[in-house]
């Protein structure tokens, strides 16, 4: 799998006063980080991929990188998605053969229904994020960082579940320990910062935010047990990733989705005070134009 690029942002370099780069997850074939994770994870199945075929729940980019991944080996995909998908992301499963299926409008919905017809298919389940394959998977995203920024001292990471932000705090630590890790998350879906203060993942009742990749009601228990007491968290506004997922598009010309643009958000709202070199992970790209056009006119973004 190529490396994904990272590249130096003039604008939010002079803002934060340090070197920001972005790394750029946007660019991979399903247009997002949960490549290396699903690819990671089928492939250590080996031959049970292709003899059984495979399944998962997705809000949508996961589930594209399951079926990218299981269409490379020859198997059969799954992938059951909330009734409110966005069409890109239904369109971008379709595309590598996958079949979808759509159930309810929450991740417990999604994850039932998967498991039903796991059951009654023999197929094998492949977890959005929380399990070890997977959280190896993103965890290369770490190790690409701290190997060509060797001096970064600060790591931002879009927070869901959790699988990016738990590969990238064991990679990046592992290799550099006083590099800092930070989490973000919408104001309506602060999972982690509800498990940190507990201790423990915590059920919340409902999420939401514009950034429709990082609805999980809980963050993952094997997640949580990769970043718990080496991670902070912060939380942004959906105006505050409206006006970022815009910026990117038109200023920097990256197409982020608003998950893949909340870092750069907190960024840009003030809310990291990055002390050197710092990272900012654009973690995914699908999101059609008119979507952003439409955050624009929403939350009056010129």
């Amino acid at each position: 799998m190529e490396r994904t690029p990272l590249v130096r942002s003039d604008v939010l370099s002079e803002q934060a006063g340090v070197p920001v780069y972005l790394k750029l997850e946007n660019v991979h074939p399903s247009g997002a980080f949960k490549l290396r994770g699903a690819w990671t994870f089928i492939r250590r199945l080996g031959d049970a991929a292709a003899t059984h075929g495979v399944i998962t729940y997705s809000s949508g980019n996961h589930g594209q990188a399951v079926a990218w991944a299981a269409n490379r080996v020859g198997a059969r995909a799954v992938v059951v998605m909330p009734e409110a998908a966005p069409r890109i992301k239904v369109e971008g499963v379709k595309r590598w053969n996958g079949e979808v299926v759509f159930a309810g409008t929450t991740s417990e919905d999604r994850y039932a229904r998967a498991m039903a017809l796991a059951d009654r298919d023999e197929l094998v389940v492949v977890p959005p994020y929380d399990h070890p394959h997977i959280i190896a998977g993103q965890g290369t995203v770490g190790l690409e960082i701290v190997e060509a920024l060797p001096d970064v001292e600060m790591v931002a990471s879009p927070v869901g579940g959790g699988g990016l932000i738990a590969g990238v705090t064991t990679a990046v630590k592992g290799m550099k320990p006083s590099t800092a890790v930070v989490g973000v998350e919408p104001e309506g879906a602060a999972t982690l910062a509800v498990a940190l203060d507990a201790g423990v993942p915590v059920r919340l009742e409902s999420t939401s935010s514009v950034a429709d990749g990082l609805l999980p009601l809980s963050v993952g228990t094997v997640t949580f047990f990769h970043v718990t007491g080496l991670v902070n968290a912060i939380q942004v506004t959906d105006a505050e990733i409206a006006e970022a997922t815009v910026w990117l598009h038109h200023e920097e010309r990256v197409p982020a989705e608003p998950s893949g643009a909340a870092t750069t958000a907190a960024l840009r709202a003030g809310r990291l005070a990055p002390a050197g070199p710092c990272v900012l992970i654009v973690s995914g790209g699908n999101v059609a134009p008119e979507r952003v056009q439409e955050l624009a006119s929403t939350f009056g973004i010129s």
